[in-house]
């Protein structure tokens, strides 16, 4: 099969409030404009500028262009949730009704005794906190008593932190399975994560052994739909574990460098099929941590791979770059924000223009099922019609 295509997600890069922002408590959030004003002089990102970043919406120091390289749009979200899990599921076509439940105080006495009892080991923290001041505030006494560090934070997580030299990572991998078992509603939470850390007290740091254990997908995805007509799936990143494993593997990675090197690689390679990609660092090094310079820089990195990955698209490739919810880093919030998301599409085939403001993320899912000649479409509206010459 000669046709490709990739969506590449750039984590917590939203470009305005969704209609809805107010039910959300995010009124206001706007990352990448908000982002773009608090950067002196404004963004200086010519290659997404070129790709037509400034058309979707005003951006300090990316003005419009009028030949833009290719299509540009803006989506809102649909689904009920502003979290990952949430935004990638919405792209692959699937809705949720009900956001995932969020423990602003901690989770049940009931749900830690049984997670507890399961594990054989005893736990503490049970509270909402930023991964590196929890185990800062908790790691000297984990490594003493041996008990579990388990936190949330504003999204749907349950979070085990464990020193690997107190707990081996394939305990902590199983304590997550056993956690992943156990919450089902109404404590499903989207995912458990596993936290590894190392280091001495004062001087702790977290692993690149992370592991996300999500709930998996409740209708078809996308990647269901790829699977069952046997168009090849791969991913980069954690995109194999927002959808519980299900048709597709990632190649992980420890930052938003080396991601790019592995879309790169995919995009150079002899692979056909579906890729699908997510970049982190924005949201979980810049976004939750309120580091504009941070943020900015990751940006600018993206800028200058972006030639990269537009010269090795072949004549029937598609390239899909979006996020899949803000997290603003000028706020006072450094949670996930309810904001829209920019769409930039890029290939050979490609006619620069205007794709609107479309109603749902399921949008780019409909549109990759339509280039790969499938009938799914979920709950999207595919544009492949606007985007392509037949």
């Amino acid at each position: 099969m000669s046709k490709r295509a990739a969506v590449v997600v750039l984590d917590g890069v939203g470009i305005g409030a969704a209609p809805d922002a107010a039910a959300y408590g995010d009124v206001g959030s706007d990352t990448l404009g908000n982002l773009s004003r608090a950067v002196p002089g404004g963004f200086d990102l010519p290659h997404l500028r070129a790709a037509g970043l400034g058309n979707i919406a005003p951006l300090a120091g990316v003005q419009p262009v009028a030949a833009a390289t290719g299509a540009w749009g803006l989506m809102e979200p649909k689904s009920a949730g502003k979290d990952s899990t949430t935004g990638h599921w919405e792209m692959a076509g699937v809705h949720l009704a009900r956001p995932f439940p969020t423990y602003p105080r901690g989770f049940p006495a009931e749900v830690v005794a049984e997670f507890a009892r399961r594990t054989g080991r005893g736990v503490i923290g049970n509270v909402v906190g930023s991964g590196t001041a929890i185990i800062d505030r908790y790691g000297e006494e984990h490594q003493r008593t041996g008990h579990w560090i388990l936190y949330t934070s504003a999204d749907s997580v349950f979070q085990l932190a464990a020193h690997e030299a107190t707990i081996s990572l394939s305990e902590l991998y199983r304590g997550c399975e056993a956690a992943r078992a156990m919450l089902v509603p109404p404590h499903d939470v989207s995912r458990v994560i596993a936290r590894p850390f190392v280091g001495t007290p004062g001087a702790y740091t977290r692993t690149t052994h992370r592991r996300d254990f999500s709930i998996a997908p409740p209708a078809e995805t996308l990647l269901d739909a790829l699977a069952a007509a046997g168009v090849p799936r791969a991913g980069v990143g954690k995109v194999d574990d927002l959808f519980a494993g299900r048709n597709v593997v990632s190649r992980h990675f420890a930052d938003n460098a080396e991601g790019l090197v592995a879309i790169r690689d995919w995009l150079d390679g002899g692979a056909g099929g579906f890729l699908f990609a997510n970049l982190l660092d924005f949201d979980q090094q810049f976004g939750h941590r309120n580091d504009v310079p941070g943020f900015y820089g990751a940006l600018r990195q993206f800028d200058a791979a972006l030639p990269g990955l537009l010269s090795a698209l072949r004549e029937d490739d598609l390239l899909f770059i979006t996020a899949d919810h803000g997290n603003d880093p000028t706020t006072a919030s450094t949670d996930h924000a309810r904001e829209c998301v920019p769409l930039l599409v890029a290939g050979p085939r490609v006619r620069p223009r205007d794709l609107g403001r479309r109603s749902t993320f399921s949008d780019v899912g409909a549109t990759v099922a339509e280039w790969f000649g499938l009938d799914f479409r979920g709950w999207g509206t595919s544009f492949l019609a606007e985007l392509v010459a037949a």
